[in-house]
């Protein structure tokens, strides 16, 4: 949630920090400010709104040419959306500015602290006390200003910090929220995700919680909070800025849903190798895995139902217990954890604050953690004793779509590696369902081709004021996944139900004006949904059913099918989702939604 970028080098600052504000955009944001440096003066311009907005204000009001300054898309979480809650912000000398992502949780306590020494404010923000802070702290050092600021914060924080005390460098420092270092020739960079930067910069250096840089043009610096040097690894990013635009597509979700084949593909060709399944990554010794007698996987949002999923399938191929927590919840509740336990993590950016937490505190109880991740270097990653990488590559749009196919194909392979491992599942009937596991991308791109038929279909039933997705066994979660996404992007009310759970609630709300989809398709309860499809009918549900290729019988009960093709049953939500996450994107299109930014969505949910 929220972006930073700042720039110090020998290149103009403001168009490099716009551009890197626009690359942040689907995080999420109310509005955006800029704080450049110019003559040991720092300036400042902002605007509630878009970053076009900005943009306009700095053509009718421009900044000087400047080599240092920061910039901010704030999502507002302490004060109203409005100019003076934009960043950055001052502190009552106008010689330290900085911008801060996250929540200073004790901030009313430091703010009646600092206007007791005659300090004055002019935001409602948490972010505008550390400025305060740091200045009531100075003492002609600014880096031990700052040191002594973030010891009294408490919560989580990503700040840039320039001042006009040292005009030649810029200060970030961060505490359970992300923040990254992108080292350039002559020129470095910070920001709160790799796509801001990676026009300049594919040599990142990842932040850890309590960490201090000092950054200038020419040197990267990064300190404890008790003043000693931290000798930091740095990570190339591999892929290139290309991945990170939308290359002709009118949005980058339908990008992303394109893509979902070539995501596969990859997964399949860099995991499986032969009739074996190869996690070069993992770290946990196989000893260790092979003794495992529970699996708990926390997770979030659409991450969480990858989970469920993943429940169905690895308990079905090893009979390991796994139980899937909301990771808002898991860190709440008392825990019961047997012996032999593995927690399995899953977020796309890696920076969930949520699933951080939960980590945390299994970690506290001794429990290992294996990570599935997208983003290499990433927090979940550094705080997990093993990671096995998705490889999706950056996914901009806000609604989930390739990240959750890639994190269900890895749990899909998890499950049939530790079936081999453990010999729960003859080896024959590993390399059988690794043979349908490897037709999944062609699979994907079939109902890809089928795009404009369900283009049709989401056209007949956009003006639907509610949906009610059902499924059953390993595609309940998909249920949840397709309402999830249509909510998401059209704002329309949409539940994801256990179609066995129907009749217990769900059916006094079927009627001609509600849209129910129904996912059929081909498997040993598929009866069980038909029987589900007769009684929606008898009640003038207006039904849509996702059902395998070839069946027949599903089109004597319903007129609105979309067809995907046959695969084993345990595979069938990596193609069932493809087709509602298309039908939940032309229905948001055809009712005008901003499809990449929802309203009230952040990309990465940093905060809690």
């Amino acid at each position: 949630m929220c972006g930073i970028v700042g720039y110090i080098g020998e290149k103009n600052a403001q168009s490099i920090l716009i551009e890197g504000l626009k690359r942040l955009e689907y995080r999420g944001y109310d509005s955006a400010g800029i704080g450049i440096m110019h003559d040991s003066k720092i300036n400042i311009r902002k605007r509630q709104g878009k970053i076009k907005d900005l943009a306009h204000l700095l053509e009718r009001s421009p900044l000087a040419h400047s080599h240092v300054g920061i910039a901010h898309t704030r999502w507002a979480t302490h004060g109203s959306p409005n100019q003076a809650n934009a960043h950055p912000h001052l502190d009552c000398t106008g010689k330290i500015s900085i911008v801060h992502n996250g929540i200073i949780e004790n901030y009313q306590q430091l703010k009646a602290e600092l206007q007791k020494h005659g300090h004055r404010f002019r935001s409602q923000t948490d972010t505008e006390v550390v400025a305060h802070l740091i200045e009531h702290y100075y003492r002609r050092d600014l880096l031990s200003a700052v040191r002594l600021a973030l010891k009294r914060l408490k919560g989580s924080f990503a700040l840039g910090i320039i001042s006009s005390h040292s005009p030649d460098r810029i200060i970030a420092c961060r505490k359970d929220s992300p923040l990254i270092i992108g080292k350039g020739k002559n020129e470095n960079f910070i920001a709160s995700d790799v796509p801001a930067i990676l026009e300049y910069s594919k040599e990142i250096i990842y932040l850890d919680d309590n960490e201090i840089a000092v950054v200038t043009r020419d040197n990267i610096s990064v300190f404890n909070l008790g003043g000693k040097r931290v000798v930091k690894p740095v990570h190339r990013v591999e892929y290139d800025l290309d991945a990170a635009q939308k290359e002709g597509y009118p949005h980058f979700m339908l990008k992303e849903i394109f893509e979902q084949p070539k995501v596969s593909s990859k997964i399949i060709s860099s995991r499986i190798k032969g009739s074996g399944i190869h996690f070069e990554e993992l770290k946990i010794k196989e000893n260790s895995l092979k003794n495992i007698k529970n699996i708990i996987i926390i997770a979030c949002g659409t991450a969480y139902h990858a989970g469920l999923a993943g429940k169905y399938l690895i308990e079905y191929l090893t009979g390991i217990s796994v139980t899937v927590d909301l990771s808002s919840e898991f860190r709440y509740r008392k825990l019961i954890i047997p012996k032999d336990t593995v927690v399995v993590a899953i977020s796309q950016s890696g920076e969930t604050a949520d699933t951080l937490a939960a980590v945390r505190i299994a970690r506290q109880r001794g429990i290992k953690i294996l990570s599935i991740c997208n983003v290499v270097g990433s927090s979940l990653v550094r705080e997990s004793d093993g990671v096995i990488y998705t490889y999706a590559g950056p996914e901009i749009g806000v609604a989930s779509t390739k990240a959750y196919t890639a994190q269900l194909s890895i749990l899909c392979l998890l499950g049939l590696y530790l079936a081999n491992l453990t010999k729960s599942t003859p080896r024959k009937e590993i390399d059988k369902y690794l043979a349908q596991f490897r037709k999944v991308p062609v699979l994907q791109q079939k109902i890809l081709n089928n795009e404009k038929s369900i283009m049709q279909v989401a056209g007949r039933h956009h003006h639907f004021g509610s949906f009610l997705y059902l499924g059953r066994n390993i595609n309940f979660p998909t249920a949840l996944e397709g309402a999830l996404k249509l909510k998401e992007i059209s704002y329309i009310p949409a539940e994801g139900y256990a179609a066995g759970e129907m009749k217990h609630g769900p059916i006094a709300l079927i009627d001609e004006y509600r849209a129910v989809v129904c996912i059929a398709t081909a498997s040993k309860i598929y009866d069980k949904m038909v029987s589900n499809i007769h009684e929606i009918r008898a009640r003038a549900g207006k039904i849509i059913a996702i059902a395998s290729q070839g069946d027949k019988e599903i089109k004597h009960y319903v007129k609105e099918v979309i067809s995907v093709p046959l695969i084993e049953d345990l595979f069938s939500p990596l193609l069932n989702v493809v087709a509602l996450q298309l039908l939940a994107y032309y229905i948001a299109v055809r009712r005008g939604c901003n499809v990449d930014q929802p309203r009230n969505l952040a990309k990465s949910v940093t905060v809690e």
